[in-house]
């Protein structure tokens, strides 16, 4: 379940839309649903290494490491590591880097904590961070991102 702002409902794709959020729907934080009627995605496909939610440029950051999904902590959490991950999904420049788990808390490890980017990396983890799977966070503290 997601806390927050429900922004897509009643959402009626073909399936050749280039993403959900080029999908006919009610308007933008319309909704007339409840969290526990969340969807949910998988992501895979060319860029599969990391997801930043079911709008595919904006939601919490997961990364894939040892083949098992993982949050990113949101502590140093900031515009240039954002603005990498922006850049590395093809989703234009970052908007914002919201702290606090702002798309819900996610679940699973806790993969990247103390991420700090230049915003020149091609990747999240050519950024320095403690190590993969040190952390001192909380599902709560994920990483969220929103890209134009």
């Amino acid at each position: 379940r997601g806390s927050g702002v429900i922004w897509l409902d009643e959402t009626n794709c073909s399936g050749a839309e280039p993403h959900l959020g080029a999908c006919p729907a009610r308007t933008w934080g319309r909704s007339d649903c409840l969290h526990g009627e969340d969807a949910g995605a998988v992501c895979a496909g060319e860029r599969g290494q990391v997801c930043a939610g079911v709008l595919r440029c904006a939601g919490r950051v997961e990364v894939l490491h040892l083949g098992r999904w993982g949050t990113v902590c949101d502590d140093t959490w900031a515009f240039p590591a954002a603005q990498v991950l922006c850049r590395y999904l093809g989703c234009g420049q970052v908007i914002a880097a919201p702290p606090r788990a702002h798309f819900g808390p996610g679940e699973g490890p806790v993969w990247l904590d103390g991420l700090t980017c230049t915003g020149e990396e091609g990747a999240l983890d050519e950024c320095s961070h403690k190590g993969w799977g040190v952390h001192t966070c909380e599902h709560r503290e994920d990483a969220s991102a929103i890209c134009a």
